[in-house]
């Protein structure tokens, strides 16, 4: 947007477009190797312990040796959009333009495909860096629906992924997320109201009301995710793939009586067709 060799000024043009003349010159530093270690580090003690804030987190790593302050550790919590998951109260506090929903979940029994769909972001850490990562899931079958990578916390990841497993599966009748700003945004909260889908969000800090999506980040983490060192996006992107393919189709699941996410997903769709 700015040009350095056009007849307006630096100064001028930043004051056209509405942003500081500072912005204009800053390059942004990259994250060192031992941020990232540190976030690789912090993101499994926080699959671990999800209840341990940035002071509990910056004593463990005192403890392994890393010398790392609080602030320090909130900062990366925050990049990485982790945070302890406790009950805390104002628990009703809003955007003030993002509406939350209530949790409609609570004593339903969940029984067949596309009754309930939950969405979920975590963090994937890379060789040199991280992105962020989304996954519809299927409630009753534990079937990851679609996904999508990102290197922001952006909506439009998220909304991408939404539309896909829409497009593959029809519109499920419940989708359950948590309060963050990607899901109580109007872009992803009209694709819901669009299709007449019922939206359902945890309450702040209740981990547990998501938590079979919790239970498939844990696993794919200490089965794909950590094992590997990506060195790009597009290599973590098909190298996720191909576990996803292998968590639905060939994983045997112990909720689901030893079946994998795909039969358990196929049948139940076979049995509601028959119905």
């Amino acid at each position: 947007m700015i040009d350095p060799k056009h007849a307006v000024s630096i100064s001028r043009q930043a004051e056209l477009l509405g942003i500081s003349r500072a912005a204009v010159y800053y390059v942004p530093r990259p994250i060192s190797e031992g941020d990232l270690a540190l976030q690789r580090r912090l993101d499994e003690l926080h699959l671990e312990y999800p209840f341990a804030g940035a002071r509990m987190l910056r004593d463990m790593l005192n403890a392994e040796g890393s010398r790392a302050g609080r602030k320090h550790v909130g900062t990366l919590m925050a990049r990485m959009g982790i945070e302890a998951l406790v009950r805390r109260s104002s628990t009703s506090r809003r955007h003030p333009d993002h509406a939350i929903y209530a949790y409609l979940l609570r004593g339903v029994a969940i029984e067949r495909p596309n009754q309930v769909w939950a969405l979920d972001i975590t963090y994937i850490p890379m060789r040199r860096g991280f992105v962020y990562f989304v996954a519809v899931m299927d409630w009753a079958s534990r079937r990851i629906l679609s996904f999508r990578l990102s290197n922001t916390l952006t909506a439009d990841f998220c909304v991408e992924a939404l539309e896909d497993a829409m497009g593959r599966h029809g519109a499920p009748e419940i989708v359950n997320t948590d309060q963050g700003s990607q899901f109580t945004g109007s872009e992803f909260i009209g694709k819901l109201k669009s299709r007449r889908i019922a939206i359902s969000m945890d309450g702040r800090g209740c981990w547990r009301d998501n938590i079979f999506i919790e239970r498939f980040w844990k696993t794919l983490k200490y089965e794909e995710v950590y094992l590997k060192a990506y060195e790009t996006v597009s290599e973590a992107r098909e190298s996720i793939r191909r576990y996803v393919q292998f968590y639905n189709q060939r994983r045997p699941h112990r909720a689901l009586a030893r079946r994998t996410p795909d039969a358990a997903y196929f049948s139940g769709l076979e049995l509601k067709a028959a119905a």
